[in-house]
This record gives C-alpha cells, sequence and structure tokens, in this order.
C-alpha cells in the first residue's frame, strides 16, 4: 500500500476515509455548462452535496438564455444553499465591459466569477458536476488540510475506467513536459508542480484569501494556472494532495475545437507563464525535442503499467499523440489572465446581483 510523501504533504486514503472537515464554513463551486442539465452525473453530485450540507453551492452557468429558467427550476430541487450565477448575462456582460475584463470566455472565467462570490466564505471547493463516482467525502477529503493549517489543496485519484488508462493529457503531455523542463533548470517551482500526482485535476480546494488573491486562467489551463498561483501565495509547505480514490467523468476526443491538442495549448501555456512567474526561463528552442524523449519513456512506462494490470493499451496511438502535444510547446502569447478579486475593480456583490437580475429577465 502506498503512503510516500511528495514535495507537497500527500493524504492517502487506506480505506474509507472520511475525516472532520468545517463543510459548514465552506462554498463549494461547481461550474456547469447548458449540456450538463439534468444529466446523471450532475444529479448525483448534487444529491451528495446535499449531505455535504456545504454554507453554499455557487453554480457559474455558460448557458443560453433560454436554458436558464430549466436551470434554476431543476437546480431548486436540491436541498443546498444554492446561488446560480449566470455568467451570460447582459448585466454581467456590462460590468465586465466597463472594468475592462471582456474577452475570452470559457471555464477559467466563469469559475472566476464564482470565486469572488465564494469567498464570501473561509473555505472555497472547486469541483466539477461530471463525475459519476463522487461522493460528500471527496469535498470533506479536500477541506481536512485547510482546517489543519494548509492554504490550498487538490485532489488526486486514478483515471482507469473501460480496461483502459484514461488521463492522457496528464500522462502524455503535462507529466513529460514538466520533465523536460527540468532538465534545463532545478528550481522549487518545478518540483512543485512535478509533486502533484494528478495535476490537471478539477477538484481543489483554498482559503478565501488564497482564492481572492488568484489570478486566473480564462479557458484551458485553468488547473495548471491555480496550481501556479498557489505555489505563488502559499508555497510548497502551505499546499497538500488528497487521495479520492478513483473517479469516472467524462472524457474528450484528441482533435476537435475542444479536444485535448487545443486543450494542451492552454495547458502548456499556463504552465509557462507559472515557471516564468517564478523566475525560471525556459529554452522553447530545445525543449520540443526534450518533451519527445521524455514522453516516449512515459508512454514505455505506462504501457509496461497497463500490462502489468492487463489493461488495454494504444502504444502506437499514445505515441501520435505526444508528436500532436509536442506542437503545442510555444512561448505563452500574451497574458489574459484575469486579476485576483483583491485587486479587481469590481464589487463581486455587485456581479452576483447583476447575474441573479439577468437570470429574473431570462425567467420572464
Amino acid at each position: 500500500m502506498d503512503y510516500t510523501q511528495e514535495r507537497v504533504a500527500t493524504l492517502h486514503d487506506y480505506g474509507d476515509a472520511d475525516p472532520d472537515a468545517p463543510a459548514g464554513r465552506a462554498a463549494v463551486v461547481v461550474p456547469m455548462t447548458d449540456r450538463e442539465y439534468a444529466g446523471l452525473a450532475p444529479e448525483r453530485v448534487f444529491s451528495e452535496l446535499e449531505r455535504v450540507d456545504p454554507a453554499e453551492v455557487v453554480v457559474p452557468l455558460r448557458a443560453p438564455a433560454e436554458r436558464v429558467p430549466d436551470f434554476r427550476e431543476w437546480l431548486a430541487e436540491f436541498d443546498v444553499n444554492l446561488t446560480l450565477l449566470w455568467c451570460d448575462g447582459p448585466r454581467v456582460e456590462s460590468l465586465l465591459a466597463d472594468a475592462g475584463l471582456d474577452g475570452e470566455r470559457g471555464k477559467g472565467r466563469d469559475v472566476w466569477l464564482a470565486l469572488g462570490v465564494a469567498a464570501r466564505r473561509d473555505y472555497v471547493v472547486v469541483h466539477d458536476a461530471d463525475t459519476t463516482t463522487y461522493e460528500a467525502r471527496d469535498v470533506r477529503k479536500l477541506l481536512f488540510p485547510l482546517a489543519d493549517g494548509f492554504d490550498f489543496s487538490k485532489g488526486y485519484y486514478a483515471r482507469v475506467e473501460n480496461d483502459r488508462l484514461y488521463g492522457r493529457l496528464f500522462r502524455l503531455f503535462y507529466e513529460p513536459l514538466v520533465a523536460a523542463l527540468g532538465d534545463g533548470a532545478d528550481h522549487d517551482v518545478l518540483d512543485f508542480l512535478g509533486a502533484f500526482r494528478y495535476a490537471l485535476a478539477g477538484e481543489c480546494a483554498m482559503t478565501s484569501d488564497l482564492a481572492r488573491g488568484m489570478r486566473v486562467q480564462r479557458r484551458w489551463g485553468l488547473e495548471v494556472g491555480t496550481l501556479g498561483e498557489a505555489f505563488r501565495l502559499a508555497g510548497a509547505d502551505g499546499a497538500a494532495q488528497v487521495d479520492l480514490g478513483r473517479y469516472e467523468h467524462d472524457h474528450r476526443a484528441v482533435s476537435g475545437p475542444t479536444g485535448l491538442s487545443e486543450m494542451s495549448e492552454g495547458v502548456g501555456s499556463a504552465l509557462f507563464r507559472a515557471i516564468e512567474d517564478a523566475g525560471v526561463e525556459p529554452d522553447y528552442d530545445a525543449l520540443p525535442e526534450r518533451y519527445r524523449e521524455h514522453a516516449a519513456r512515459f508512454v514505455r512506462a505506462y504501457g509496461a503499467d497497463a500490462a502489468f494490470n492487463g489493461l488495454d493499451y494504444d502504444s502506437e496511438g499514445e505515441r501520435d499523440q505526444t508528436a500532436t502535444y509536442a506542437d503545442a510547446i510555444a512561448e505563452p502569447g500574451p497574458d489574459t489572465r484575469l486579476p485576483a478579486w483583491a485587486d479587481a475593480p469590481l464589487d463581486p456583490d455587485e456581479v452576483a446581483a447583476a447575474a441573479a437580475a439577468d437570470a429574473d429577465d431570462a425567467a420572464d
């Protein structure tokens, strides 16, 4: 049984861990889009949140106006103190434009809007709504390190489903890329980023102070950008990761407008931004070849792991993916991150009121 510690404190589940945690002082942020309306996985998530009984559940919703009434009616069925934050309404858009914060829209922007509202509580938990194996104790696990003096916690879990290894963007892009960066630099931020067993997990928790101090990626790269901000604000000694067991949720194709290849560009950009913030200057010319060398090692290692467990494994397909991901390795473009709420020219209560008024209008 694994009990190894990493550069960040690593909390293992040796059976049925369900620690005491301050759920009554926490807000849980669950970003959603219109495609998740009344789905089986979201139904499970909100039913389990009833058992958690957090101080508040904040749902930043990205959906067209005609879908908002259905969402409000459906979410009202769950016995939680829920704040629906419609992110696409005209009042919210106007507030952002007046503050000079309009621009790309995506999951990161939705979560950022919710963080401003959620940070009125002592603690903030963020997780997705598409997990079919979600349990109430997942929230308590994420919160426990915060009550024990840490500022940030991150979930990790096994991505094994249908006799296959998933988590491809992490296994085949993030892990070998961090290893390749380590060839050219010896820095605490690389040790930190390499310590997380599933760095692209969407499940994390933080103190309200950290939530207010964090800059946020607008679209892809939210999870890696969050780790970079956790390093800047809390450092390795202020961060922990917790074992959430085995998660099952949606999978993406490699190609296409929302596929893994496009996501890799955002993940790479966020990763490079985080390490540059910490003072690392990558050799972008040499990095793609270094990445390919490490990626080949990871494909071989994961292939052996899969064979050891009798799982299906497409070595050729995984090597093809690494060739695609290598094209995403480039200097990050302009910094379009949303500012920390502590510095933002916006009042989160004003945003919440605007979103509520927009949702009322949509219902009418």
